[in-house]
């Protein structure tokens, strides 16, 4: 298979200096990234997921041209980010989560047709190209609104127009999803999935594990700075097959429960998440013998006085192998 993106033994470190009296006492070297490499196929979408201070970011700038890396190197449709950054990154279309990359003083369609002439557009091609990416991503409305006054999942729609407008083999989208309310991010995955369907190459990192289960082909997944898994999601859950899942939601959660929980057997991970909305907590615990298990967890519960609000005994997910992995959920 032809392949888009070919990221070689890639790696970023950074030094840390602290000073006293405008002196350096102390200098360390932080490895944010640290020889990850992987190859991304024509015509694929491709999910990178790490927790925060994986290394996923740092990754994602170096694709993008943004860093450069201390060593290794990566090459977007045979062109070399580091050497021929001009070249490279014409192939490639960006949304970077979080990242104010277009101008909130301008309107919606000003914005398009503006990055549409920084891309060799003529003023007539460059109207008829953001013309059809506001159609095709529901912004006919509030085109010609300020992009100041939109909410942060229309702002996340037009940064997608943007990344859009050149029409390149490869589009690179962080967070896509993030800040949209489920019918636009249901809208959204579908424009992902037409854009895989026109022969066009996604690199996707998304938090939604149902969303990266569904829309990718293969997944890396990274933590430490290095590739810790890849393969395809299906082949991912197949690997963990003996570990089993189980949620349980209860009405209060301490140290002390979770703690006595991890010391029975066959507890594989414990992770606690707090539901702002619900005001109650879901424990995941992976194990692998529910058979015993279930009722020395009702025991540990009922001890602790907390209340169960629901219990599942699951399949392995997506979300379970990198627990599994990594130890911790990927929004931790």
């Amino acid at each position: 298979m032809e392949k888009a993106v070919e990221v070689k033994n890639l790696k970023k470190y950074f030094i840390t200096r602290k000073k006293k009296f405008l002196k350096t006492i102390e200098k360390k070297e932080f490895k944010a990234v640290d020889g990850v490499s992987f190859d991304i196929y024509k015509g694929e979408i491709f999910g990178l997921l790490g927790p925060n201070g994986a290394g996923k970011t740092t990754t994602i700038k170096m694709i993008t041209g943004l860093l450069r890396p201390t060593s290794g190197s990566v090459c977007v449709m045979n062109k070399d980010v580091d050497k021929k950054p001009l070249e490279a990154l014409k192939s490639l279309g960006t949304v970077l989560a979080g990242d104010r990359s277009i101008y909130w003083k301008l309107t919606a369609r000003e914005n398009l047709e503006y990055f549409a002439s920084l891309y060799g557009c003529n003023k007539s091609e460059g109207k008829k190209r953001a013309e059809l990416i506001i159609n095709r991503l529901g912004l006919s409305e509030k085109a010609d609104e300020l992009v100041e006054k939109f909410s942060t999942g229309m702002k996340q729609k037009v940064a997608l127009g943007k990344a859009l407008i050149p029409n390149a083999p490869v589009v690179l989208l962080d967070e896509p999803t993030l800040g949209l309310d489920p019918q636009s991010a249901l809208n959204l995955r579908e424009i992902i999935m037409d854009i895989k369907n026109e022969g066009r190459t996604v690199l996707l990192t998304t938090h939604y594990m149902e969303e990266a289960d569904f829309l990718c082909d293969r997944i890396a997944i990274i933590d430490g700075g290095k590739i810790i898994a890849l393969d395809t999601p299906e082949n991912l859950k197949k690997s963990i097959n003996e570990i089993k899942s189980i949620k349980i939601e209860l009405n209060k959660v301490d140290n002390k429960l979770l703690e006595e929980i991890k010391t029975l057997d066959n507890i594989k991970n414990v992770i606690s998440d707090y539901n702002s909305e619900k005001r109650n907590y879901t424990l995941t615990i992976h194990h692998t013998n529910g058979n015993t298990i279930i009722q020395k967890l009702l025991d540990c519960i009922s001890k602790n006085k907390s209340q169960i609000l629901n219990i599942n005994v699951l399949e392995p997910s997506l979300e379970d192998v990198f627990i599994h992995l990594t130890g911790k959920s990927l929004r931790e």
